[in-house]
């Protein structure tokens, strides 16, 4: 199941590319993030009251809460570097440089998580860098 909501994601995820490159056009990056983000919010908070989960916020541990906070503040950071690098720059040049977070994503799992680093992952974070190189020169 978790192979189905990623593959969605990486669907809304292109969606969102195109969506933000087309919406953007005259509006502040800055701006236009905080309109993504007040929306992402109210739907999030609305899945959380649809499917009833809202009482297990009081169940949430300090060091979640710290995490999740700090997580929070990462994503706000990239999506306000995003949004900018979408209204200065080609979404099909963008993208795929964003899409670095991919090889990023497994060195830092790899330092912080202690989760293996196989030669299949090397061999997909070669080929990942070496793409997203190819598609932007």
């Amino acid at each position: 199941m978790w192979f189905l909501f990623a593959i969605l994601s990486a669907l809304f995820a292109a969606l969102t590319s195109i969506l933000a490159k087309i919406g953007i056009e005259g509006v502040n990056s800055n701006l236009a993030t905080a309109i993504r983000t007040v929306v992402v919010v109210v739907m999030s908070w609305g899945m959380v009251f649809l499917t009833n989960t809202q009482c297990g916020i009081t169940a949430i541990s300090r060091k979640s809460w710290i995490f999740l906070i700090l997580s929070g503040l990462a994503t706000g950071a990239s999506w306000l570097c995003y949004y900018r690098a979408l209204q200065i720059g080609e979404a099909s040049k963008v993208v795929p440089v964003d899409k670095l977070s991919v090889v990023l994503t497994l060195l830092l799992a790899f330092i912080f998580l202690h989760e293996q680093f196989t030669v299949k992952s090397l061999a997909g974070c070669i080929f990942i860098g070496a793409g997203t190189l190819l598609m932007v020169i």
